[in-house]
Formats: structure tokens, C-alpha cells, sequence
């Protein structure tokens, strides 16, 4: 759900990827007594680097112990590599947080040294994505069979493709948010389905049932992720036909009930027009998922914010995220859909940034009522 990128003090802390910002980059700024310590940050490059960087090919480089992995080489063949220099200012972990499906999620990790590893499906194969901060640098390796197309796309999922200044705080509270995350931008990873299965799973259960959910059926049906990931035991999820072999009493051993496994069995026959999705307008990616049956407004929203980095993409039907809005923009954690909507007006084009800022600055309504108690479908 939405909410899941709140701060919550039992929710275990993210690590901090961050590298130390160059001169001229905006100071940290202390706008409260209680000022917790900024993310380090990339620096923004020189333009000289830039175009350098931009024009550099991916090349094949002799593999390298992996701080994670006994395993020095990746049995897919040697693995491909690549730099990149942002922009500007940019936080690994709160980049790519989004695509982190709790805190055991069999498709992604971030680990002490400030790595981190991503495992998924793209066009050409299965592929594994290692990124980690260098200096002003952001370095990526790639293995497996979708090495280069993840490798392609790196600059798109660290939000090269975003335009931060396109939002124009009209509240105080995401003014100071936004001058001390400096180093948030959208991602976009051009593949809609490894976001709207999960996405999915997610309706209408706590987080933790769906992050359960997903942690079964991809270990259980999915493939071992190429390269050296067999200590961090990433997996890559099934391909579409791989979805549709689930048996019934699989989802079920998942916790997942029939009305969502049949959302995903009705998404998977029709993967390729769904992925096509990827390339459209918010608008139309819109209507283009919400054709299946059982996907909405929110699950279409959750998906094409990280699918297509779309700025806009509000979540609307969420059991939290209008409460938390309402607390943050008009002290009333009582607000519905509409009124979150009527308070968002001002940052049209921009919502899905505002609701981000908003959950990043901390200021939640306190809980009133114990958790929503999981429920469990196992034993019947």
C-alpha cells in the first residue's frame, strides 16, 4: 500500500547509499530543533564528465569478488559493466527503494557496503543489476541474459528521465522536505509486470500478507538469479507462462485468494499488450490496465509509478494515504479520497511526487487502533 514508504520506527532502517556531494551542491539546512542527519548525496556532475559518461559503451570486464557472493564469476557467461553520471544530486535508496517488496523481497537487496542488487525479467532474459555509488559516479554491473538491456536502462531507472524542478512546493512541509532529500527522483523501469503482480497481491491485505505472498511464490516458481547471488538468494519471478502453471492450491498455500490469483491469471494471458503500457501516456497506460478485470485505480496507479515514473500517478483507494495527506496539508487525518484530491490540486502533474515528499517528511497522523489483523487462508 502507499503507506509502506512512511517512516515507521519498527519497520528495520534502510541503509544509507549516499556519496558525499561536490561543491555547490545545496547544503543541509536546519529548519527544526529536531534536524535529523541528510543522506549523502551524488553530486551533481561537470558537464565535460557528463557527455562523457553518456557516449561510454557497455563492455565486458573481468568479473570481481562480490563482497555477497563466494562465487567470483557468474556462470552466465562474464558480466557487463557500465558508469553513468547523474544529473544531479541522487539517493540510491530512495531511487530505488520502491521496487523493495519488504524487507526479505527474493528480487531485491540492499546491503551494508551501500549495494544494491536487483534481480528481474527483462525482454531479452533473466538478468541481475549490481549499482552502487563511486565517487560522483553511479557504477552498475550487469549478468545473465538481460545484462545489456539493464544495463541500457540504468540512467532511466535512477530518474534520469525525471525533472524534479518541475514541482513547485506550495506547502511549507514540502518545501523543507524537498531541500533536505535533495537526491529524490522517480524511477522508471520500463517492465509493467514485475510491478503489477505485486501490486496485486497487495489489494486489500496488510503489507506484511503481501510481502509474504510474493516472498512464496517467486522463491517457489521462480528461477535463481544469474551471477554471483546464491548467498544473497535473489530470484528472478516466473515468466507469464510460469504464472499461469501455478496450480490453485499454490495461491492458496500463499495466502492468496482466489479473487486475486484470478486478477493475475487474467494479467498474465495478456502480458505483451500490458507491457506495452510501458511507452504510453499516464492516461492511456491507465485504461490500457484497468481493461483487465479486478485492476483499478490503485493498482494501475502503484504499477505505472515505477513502470513509467509517471509523476502523476496518484494512489487513489488507499486505506491510508488520504489520512496521511489530510494530516499533512490540513491537520485532518479524517480526509477521504476526494478531499485528498481537492488538497492536491495545486501540485496537478506532480501528485504522485507531493504523496512521496509528504510520506518522507515523517509528519503521520499517530495510530488510534492496533494493526489490521492479517488474515490467513492456509488452514481452511
Amino acid at each position: 500500500m502507499a503507506g509502506r514508504f512512511a517512516p515507521r520506527s519498527a519497520r528495520a532502517s534502510l541503509p544509507e547509499q549516499a556519496v558525499a556531494p561536490q561543491q555547490g551542491a545545496a547544503p543541509e539546512q536546519v529548519a527544526a530543533p529536531e534536524q535529523a542527519a541528510a543522506p549523502q548525496q551524488v553530486a551533481a556532475p561537470q558537464p565535460a564528465a557528463a557527455s562523457q559518461a553518456a557516449a561510454g559503451p557497455v563492455r565486458p570486464t573481468p568479473p570481481s569478488p562480490s563482497p555477497c557472493s563466494s562465487s567470483p564469476s557468474s556462470p552466465d557467461g562474464p558480466p557487463l559493466s557500465r558508469e553513468w553520471i547523474p544529473p544531479g544530486p541522487l539517493d540510491l535508496r530512495l531511487v530505488l527503494g520502491p521496487l523493495r517488496r519488504g524487507p526479505a523481497d527474493p528480487t531485491f537487496r540492499m546491503v551494508a557496503d551501500g549495494t544494491f542488487w536487483r534481480a528481474t525479467r527483462t525482454p531479452e532474459g533473466p538478468g541481475t543489476l549490481r549499482v552502487a555509488a563511486r565517487g560522483d559516479r553511479i557504477a552498475a554491473t550487469a549478468w545473465g541474459p538481460g545484462a545489456n538491456w539493464l544495463l541500457d536502462g540504468l540512467p532511466a531507472l535512477l530518474g534520469a528521465e525525471d525533472d524534479p524542478e518541475a514541482f513547485v512546493p506550495r506547502h511549507r512541509l514540502l518545501a523543507l522536505t524537498r531541500h533536505r532529500r535533495p537526491g529524490l527522483r522517480l524511477l522508471r523501469t520500463g517492465l509493467v509486470m514485475e510491478s503489477l503482480i505485486p501490486s496485486i497481491l497487495e489489494q486489500k491485505v496488510t503489507t506484511d500478507e503481501a510481502y509474504r505472498a510474493w516472498r512464496h511464490l517467486v522463491r517457489r516458481h521462480g528461477t535463481p538469479a544469474p551471477g554471483p547471488t546464491a548467498e544473497l538468494g535473489l530470484h528472478v519471478m516466473p515468466d507469464p507462462r510460469g504464472w499461469a502453471m501455478i496450480p490453485s492450491w499454490e495461491w492458496h498455500k500463499a495466502n492468496v485468494d482466489a479473487k486475486r490469483s484470478s486478477t493475475i491469471m487474467r494479467a498474465v494471458r495478456v502480458a505483451r499488450r500490458l507491457e506495452e503500457a510501458a511507452t504510453m501516456n499516464l492516461p492511456e497506460a491507465q485504461a490500457r490496465l484497468q481493461l483487465i478485470p479486478g485492476i483499478g485505480p490503485w493498482t494501475s496507479a502503484e504499477t505505472l509509478q515505477r513502470s513509467n515514473g509517471a509523476p502523476d500517478a496518484v494512489t487513489v483507494g488507499d486505506l491510508h494515504l488520504p489520512g496521511i495527506v489530510g494530516h499533512a496539508l490540513a491537520d485532518n487525518r479524517d480526509a477521504d479520497d476526494e478531499e485528498m484530491l481537492t488538497l492536491l490540486t495545486p501540485y496537478e502533474g506532480q501528485r504522485h511526487r507531493a504523496t512521496r515528499l509528504i510520506l518522507l517528511s515523517g509528519h503521520t497522523p499517530k495510530r488510534r487502533a492496533p494493526r489490521m489483523t492479517p488474515g490467513n487462508i492456509v488452514n481452511l
